[in-house]
């Protein structure tokens, strides 16, 4: 016998449209939805069933809150849409009563140290394993639509790279291969080369990529600290497009690209940008499936 789902409660205080469409698709599944910190033109997009809190004095009742991904942009208040006031970070947990769970996007060590000294329950949903999973489709296919959209020949026969085999160098590997492209594998685990030979695709070591860089029409890095330097961007074809995928620093040393005239474009938070509400759907059942697993402790 499964276990019975309780509705939950929850409020929604700012985000985009990732955000909207979570909230939507939460409320669909019977739940309880609430939100603030919206501008009227966000507001008109949620369903009719979601209400609306006027203040944050009326912050009660709920089981949860969540905040967006990310859940700030200049470390003092909730990512909000243009247009709305600001909410600071710390005014949120002054107010909110507990016990109660918080999730946010991508939270650091500011919102850990506000929800420690307020006793509430953080949990930082973009750290799920599910999630992260779940988000590497859309930023492999926006990955692929930027090559497109960037170059002058077809990706079918091209020689791309994929730097790093994690979660997004895969699911971007077989995309691509499905579309005639000729893909290697850069990655350092023996795993990975042998994971890389098992699905068909050549594979190289990263120390390999001295002798092999320059033989790439289209390089997709997804490692987030410094592999394609300037010793390696000398040997990369200067009509190259390198695309970098991976989170701050990332992986590319952006000014000696510039100096030896080669493209490249640092494409981050992909899935919100070439698919929100698949990035909202996504959003919306991770923070089910956590509320639920934390229903069942």
């Amino acid at each position: 016998m499964g276990i019975k789902k309780t509705p939950k409660s929850l409020l929604f205080i700012g985000g985009d449209t990732r955000q909207i469409r979570a909230a939507n698709r939460i409320a669909e599944c019977g739940n309880r939805v609430y939100i603030f910190g919206f501008n009227m033109t966000d507001s008109e997009k949620f369903s009719e069933g979601i209400g609306r809190l006027e203040n944050l004095e009326e912050i009660d009742g709920f089981d949860a809150v969540v905040l967006p991904l990310p859940y700030t942009t200049d470390g003092e208040n909730i990512n909000t849409a243009e247009g709305c006031e600001k909410i600071e970070i710390s005014e949120i947990f002054r107010k909110l009563p507990k016990p109660l769970v918080v999730l946010a996007g991508k939270c650091d060590r500011k919102i850990a140290k506000e929800a420690e000294k307020s006793g509430i329950q953080l949990v930082d949903y973009l750290e799920r394993e599910d999630l992260q999973l779940l988000n590497a489709i859309p930023t492999a296919e926006g990955a692929i639509q930027i090559a497109m959209q960037e170059t002058k020949h077809t990706i079918h026969s091209s020689k791309c790279l994929i730097v790093g085999n994690g979660r997004i160098g895969k699911i971007l590997a077989r995309m691509l291969a499905g579309i005639g492209a000729e893909v290697t594998i850069a990655a350092r685990k023996n795993r990975d080369h042998v994971h890389a030979f098992a699905n068909g695709f050549k594979s190289t070591s990263i120390c390999g990529l001295y002798e092999k860089i320059g033989e790439f029409d289209i390089i997709f890095n997804t490692v987030p600290s410094l592999i394609l330097d300037s010793d390696l961007l000398i040997k990369t074809r200067r009509n190259a497009l390198v695309i970098d995928l991976a989170s701050k620093p990332g992986g590319v040393d952006f000014e000696s690209a510039r100096k030896l005239g080669i493209k490249v474009i640092w494409a981050l938070s992909l899935p919100g940008k070439v698919a929100p509400d698949t990035a909202g759907d996504i959003i919306g059942k991770t923070i089910l499936t956590i509320l639920d697993e934390l229903e069942v402790k």
